[in-house]
């Protein structure tokens, strides 16, 4: 990334521009950036940005939770907060409300882990388990779970899906959200990554000991049909509240249509639900041309936390 205050210090060591014009740029381009962003955020759910040796923390209002915010990427929860006032209100408003009676969540696309961390702050008995296929994004992961000091995170380095093995990813540092089994962002700059892939059903014996999955979050850009496929036995035993990403145009390069999604978990006793402007769960039955949600709550009426819920 290119440094522009470094360069005009050394335009100034250099002589090529002087001590007063110096001044007076630092201030009009960078100084005052940081009052800028000092008086916008009131209007966010960020608490304070942090200006460390060589990094920037951000830390949200509604949990404390730090995050290390990459140079690169333009779209992480952090930022999006800062940009838009909160990140995915109505979501997070239902995953706080149902955090303290989680016993195991699984986040299945956890990316920087912002989901993982809400949960895991607001209940230090939960277990949490994060999968993250992208190496580079997966040390995010880590390194906010430690700078939040969490132990009931156990990240993982490979996806979910219907098969296992190894499979080519598509990753651009300034999107990491949009990390793919396809190149959905088209790019010619697009990095392939060999990732390793799993079932969530090979899990069962080695991760769950006596719990019950209670929540599950899945968001794998396109593949989330396959991460159903490839845990419907296990989503059947537990019968765990599920957020699912649901977008034609990410599901169309997979061939698929995303109402299959809809379709598989209404055939083992699943609803689907989207958020009210109160950001209560409303029924919803297929994803056509005018839908505009893209993240969809799927809810069995034996769920062990369906009277924690608030429906429309």
């Amino acid at each position: 990334m290119h440094n522009r205050l470094e360069h005009l210090k050394q335009d100034f060591t250099s002589g090529n521009v002087s001590k007063h014009d110096f001044i007076n740029r630092a201030h009009a381009e960078f100084h005052s950036v940081l009052h800028e962003f000092s008086s916008t955020l009131s209007n966010t759910d960020i608490s304070k940005i942090e200006i460390l040796d060589n990094k920037v923390l951000m830390t949200n209002k509604s949990d404390g939770i730090v995050v290390e915010v990459d140079s690169c990427d333009e779209r992480t929860a952090p930022v999006e907060a800062f940009n838009f006032g909160s990140y995915e209100p109505g979501e997070s408003s239902v995953i706080r409300k149902l955090a303290a009676s989680i016993d195991t969540m699984l986040d299945i696309g956890s990316n920087i882990g912002w989901y993982s961390l809400v949960v895991a702050k607001l209940n230090p008995s939960a277990k949490i388990l994060a999968f993250e296929p992208i190496p580079q994004t997966f040390a995010k992961l880590k390194n906010n779970c430690k700078l939040n000091r969490l132990s009931n995170i156990d990240y993982r380095n490979y996806a979910l899906s219907d098969s296992e093995g190894s499979f080519p990813f598509y990753f651009y540092p300034e999107g990491s959200g949009n990390a793919s089994m396809k190149n959905l962002a088209l790019r010619d700059d697009v990095l392939e990554i060999e990732c390793h892939l799993r079932t969530l059903d090979s899990h069962e014996d080695e991760i769950l000991d006596s719990q019950t999955i209670d929540f599950v979050k899945i968001d794998v850009e396109g593949a989330e049909l396959f991460s159903v496929r490839g845990g419907i036995n296990l989503l059947q035993k537990h019968k765990p509240i599920l957020l699912v990403e649901l977008l034609r145009k990410w599901s169309a390069p997979f061939g698929y249509h995303p109402n299959e999604v809809i379709e598989i978990l209404a055939s083992i006793g699943y609803v689907a639900y989207t958020l009210s402007n109160e950001y209560k769960l409303s029924r919803f039955t297929l994803i056509d041309s005018e839908t505009v949600d893209t993240n969809f709550f799927f809810v069995h009426p034996n769920s062990r936390l369906f009277s924690e819920l608030t429906f429309h």
